[in-house]
């Protein structure tokens, strides 16, 4: 026991030196924002051939995930999920003849996108006099969307009922389920603690679609559907309102624009994080 007094003494000694060392060390470590992931909560907006000034007067719910990977303290890439429905109704409009029109129609869309996030201002966190940013988003997605309307109360969805003639009337395709959205916004986020952001954005989507509504180009005439069928009853309900206005060739909507929408959601998210030593200033 006498002999190993000496080294036991030492051995705790080298013990505090270490432990008094590391935890110096750790002390002097700043924390890296790797990332953060969240969810979104607010609402969504369509624009196209049933609300073709913009009006911003029904939306409907938007809920959504992301991921975001930080390049540094400026610049990261995000991707993000979203679940929003869309409708609109041209009983909504204040022009006349759409009015008359009387068309209508409801949609959910599913959307994946990735996309670049830009801030203006360094967004650190873990420092007070970084912790707040305005940002640009900008990047490019897919997205699902299926059209339907309300006849007597019944839901009948109208892509399969080809309501302008699609895969029967002069070369006209059946459009698909699917389409390119390419969303443009603004946003900005602040930092309440070290490991909890709060944010909110606006962004817009342009997408390769003009079917988004079932709208697109010209009436083809009750008279190239079945008699009495519902496809003949949904292409043209301007007979709710009195006589017809759906002859064959006349406009329906406005196939050079295509459709878009646009979605405005708060957002909490929850950082990933490392440590690193920090710069030695030169």
């Amino acid at each position: 026991m006498i002999f190993f007094a000496p080294i036991m003494k030492k051995f705790f000694a080298f013990l505090f030196i270490a432990i008094a060392f590391t935890t110096k060390t750790n002390a002097q470590y700043e924390m890296v924002q790797e990332g953060e992931y969240g969810i979104t909560f607010g609402a969504a907006h369509y624009f196209g051939d049933l609300n073709n000034r913009a009006a911003f007067n029904r939306p409907k719910i938007a809920v959504g995930g992301f991921f975001r990977k930080q390049l540094n303290n400026y610049a990261a890439v995000r991707l993000t999920i979203h679940f929003a429905q869309l409708g609109y109704s041209d009983q909504y409009s204040q022009n006349d003849y759409q009015r008359r029109r009387n068309l209508s129609f409801n949609t959910n869309i599913f959307e994946i996108a990735l996309r670049g996030d830009f801030n203006f201002f360094k967004f650190i966190p873990t420092d007070p006099q970084h912790n707040f940013t305005p940002y640009a988003t900008i990047g490019v997605g897919v997205f699902s969307y299926d059209p339907y309307a309300y006849l007597r109360g019944e839901k009948y969805f109208l892509r399969p009922l080809n309501t302008e003639g699609e895969t029967f009337y002069k070369g006209r395709k059946e459009y698909g389920t699917m389409a390119v959205c390419v969303p443009i916004g603004f946003g900005v986020k602040y930092a309440i603690t070290d490991k909890i952001n709060i944010s909110f954005e606006v962004a817009h989507r342009f997408t390769t679609t003009d079917y988004i509504d079932d709208v697109s180009t010209t009436y083809v005439g009750v008279d190239k559907f079945p008699p009495a069928s519902i496809a003949s009853k949904l292409q043209d309900r301007s007979y709710e309102l009195g006589a017809p206005i759906g002859v064959e060739g006349r406009q329906r909507g406005f196939s050079k624009q295509k459709d878009q929408y646009a979605i405005a959601e708060f957002g909490v998210s929850f950082n990933l994080s490392s440590y690193r030593c920090p710069t030695v200033p030169k």
